[in-house]
């Protein structure tokens, strides 16, 4: 939930020239930025609940943020990482289909709906940014759901690995801002199991895990062969 006043340590409100500087731009940036207010939200801070009004659209500025629901027996599983840069909260809905939590401390740009759909309507460039950023969380929501269903925990971890690492980094190492077991929610794998499952990518000289939340690449063609491997 939202909180406006600085009621929340994790909820502040803070001017939006501090963030300035982070990520693309473009027609949605501009407008964003010249509507919405930039929040801090601490570490595992909710940004928004589960069947909460969608009032708001999102966009990452800094840190990470997860998208999750909890099941009936009591698991959670995670449907998506955002990174900065990337909106969020693009709802079909008038009511939030998962909650948002803040992964790390995060500044997170708010936008009102209602106000940026009255100002899209009059730039046509707008409409066509936000119809590619949802084509591109439909194209990864898909990549998901074939991960999930058809991918032993090698592939899965692999292609995580690849994602994160084209999203993250055009170095050869990234650093993960998510825990094993966010990894693990996402996966839908133990956290267990992720991390006998790195310790061998490891142990076969595809990866080297020098802490740990950071992943350097030793053989990416092997990463990339596995993670094609269903396709084959």
């Amino acid at each position: 939930m939202l909180h406006w006043r600085g009621e929340r340590a994790d909820g502040k409100i803070v001017p939006f020239p501090a963030a300035a500087g982070t990520g693309g731009r473009g027609a949605v940036c501009d407008l964003l930025e010249s509507i919405g207010s930039c929040m801090n939200f601490g570490r595992n801070a909710e940004i928004f609940g589960e069947d909460e009004p969608a009032d708001y659209f999102y966009k990452v500025v800094s840190g990470a943020v997860r998208i999750s629901k909890l099941l009936s027996d009591g698991r959670r599983q995670i449907g998506a990482f955002y990174l900065p840069g990337e909106m969020f909260g693009l709802e079909t809905d008038d009511v939030h289909a998962f909650s948002a939590e803040a992964i790390c401390d995060s500044q997170i740009l708010v936008v009102k709906r209602s106000t940026f759909l009255v100002e899209a309507k009059r730039d046509c460039a707008i409409v066509t940014e936000i119809w590619t950023q949802t084509m591109t969380h439909l194209q990864r929501a898909q990549n998901h759901m074939l991960l999930l269903g058809r991918k032993n925990a090698q592939e899965r971890i692999a292609a995580f690995l690849l994602e994160m690492a084209a999203r993250l980094s055009h170095t050869g190492e990234v650093e993960l801002p998510m825990s094993r077991q966010d990894i693990a929610d996402y996966l839908g794998l133990t956290i267990e199991t992720v991390s006998r499952t790195l310790t061998q990518l490891e142990r076969d000289g595809l990866i080297a895990i020098p802490a740990s939340r950071r992943i350097v690449f030793r053989d990416r063609a092997a990463l990339d062969l596995m993670n094609d491997s269903l396709a084959a």
